[in-house]
């Protein structure tokens, strides 16, 4: 009796704990994220959600933070929604965003949410990531499959005939392009080491366009005028030829002139060395000399002494008695000629003329051993002037 009444009950507990499980899926995965006392629901809506599947992973920045807890239509009956719950202690932006990746190759899917650059507001439960924010990564099947069609049906055989080709273009020639290599390498430096100078070069040619294009009707007018003046060109041609011809006559001859001419030239220039030395050496007296040459005949020392219409000699004579007396000494001219007869002077003196020493010689006047001039009309030519005196003072040089 008593073992029927525990199948009984064991029955009814079957039973009632059947009522709640809805599949393999409410049994949570061991090694799962934990969500925490007061976790929040978000529903995230997605194009494509691949094989991805209840009691997947939610990470954030690798990281477990939660498990999908549904995959389902959404409203609109074309994409899926996924229901995900987080823990309570992530914090994450409303504007989240949200994409399906893969663990590893062939491992699982998993749902990562992530903060967009601008973030704004807070994540709260119940809100809803829209599919203008999810996406999925693409799958090792479309790799393969793309590849598969690239190399099934795709350029692969055009490819073979570029590499032979390149191979018989190259075959033989190794250096030659490595040479170019090496050339393309050091032109890359060169352009890389004067970017700056090429930058200024485009920001001239940049400005110099401005500044056409705020003259271009300048321009056209130029280009305008341009033809009546190719007009007139060509109306004179003939001439023009003829000019040029002439020229070339004429260049012939000079050359020939000039390659004749040349040593006389060089010697000429050799012995213009000296001279142009020695103006090199008074280069600093030809100014001065200049400002002599303009201020003749009088130069700049003369201006002080002509006042209007007189004329003021300056001059310094030095006076020596001593050489005086012996200049009259060494004289043989009569120092009073030519001096107007002073009254009285030596007129009362019998048979002495005017003007005329007495017959008796002077001590020391004469040396003592030269007798004075007797006198008369015998005598030395008198003169006229005061060339006497000036004769006197020069010791009758």
């Amino acid at each position: 009796m008593r073992t029927k009444a525990f199948l009984a009950v064991t029955a009814v507990a079957f039973t009632v704990s059947g009522c709640g499980f809805s599949g393999i899926y409410d049994i949570p995965l061991p090694g799962g994220a934990e969500l925490g006392d007061h976790p929040y629901t978000v529903k995230v809506q997605f194009r494509d959600v691949l094989d991805l599947v209840p009691q997947a992973g939610v990470k954030v920045n690798e990281v477990p933070v939660g498990r999908v807890e549904s995959v389902g239509l959404a409203k609109d009956g074309w994409n899926a929604e996924v229901t995900v719950r987080v823990n309570g202690d992530v914090k994450l932006p409303a504007n989240a965003l949200a994409n399906i990746r893969q663990s590893s190759l062939l491992g699982e899917k998993f749902v990562e949410l992530a903060a967009p650059s601008g973030g704004q507001g807070s994540l709260a439960d119940g809100a809803t990531i829209p599919l203008a924010r999810t996406n999925r990564n693409v799958e090792v099947e479309e790799i393969l499959g793309s590849l598969s069609l690239l190399l099934n049906g795709g350029g692969v055989d055009q490819l073979n005939t570029i590499t032979k080709e390149l191979n018989n273009a190259t075959e033989g020639r190794e250096p030659d392009i490595k040479a170019l290599l090496n050339n393309a390498d050091e032109l890359v430096s060169s352009l890389d080491q004067q970017s700056g100078n090429i930058t200024k070069a485009l920001d001239g040619l940049n400005r110099l366009s401005a500044t056409l294009n705020a003259q271009k009707d300048t321009a056209v007018k130029a280009i305008d005028n341009l033809g009546p003046g190719l007009g007139v060109l060509e109306q004179q041609r003939g001439q023009l030829v003829t000019m040029l011809s002439a020229l070339n006559n004429l260049s012939g001859v000079a050359t020939e002139t000039i390659n004749k001419s040349k040593e006389d030239l060089v010697a000429d220039l050799k012995a213009l060395l000296p001279t142009l030395q020695k103006l090199g050496e008074a280069g600093s007296n030809l100014p001065k000399a200049l400002e002599l040459l303009l201020t003749f005949p009088f130069a700049d020392s003369a201006y002080d002494a002509v006042k209007g219409d007189y004329f003021n000699l300056y001059a310094k004579v030095d006076l020596n008695l001593n050489e005086i007396l012996q200049n009259l000494g060494r004289s043989r001219q009569n120092p009073l000629d030519g001096i107007l007869p002073v009254p009285g002077l030596t007129g009362g003196v019998q048979g002495v003329p005017a003007n005329q020493p007495p017959p008796l010689p002077i001590p020391g006047l004469f040396g003592g051993s030269q007798q004075a001039p007797t006198g008369g009309t015998g005598a030395s030519p008198q003169q006229t002037g005061p060339g006497g005196i000036f004769n006197l003072l020069s010791g009758g040089i």
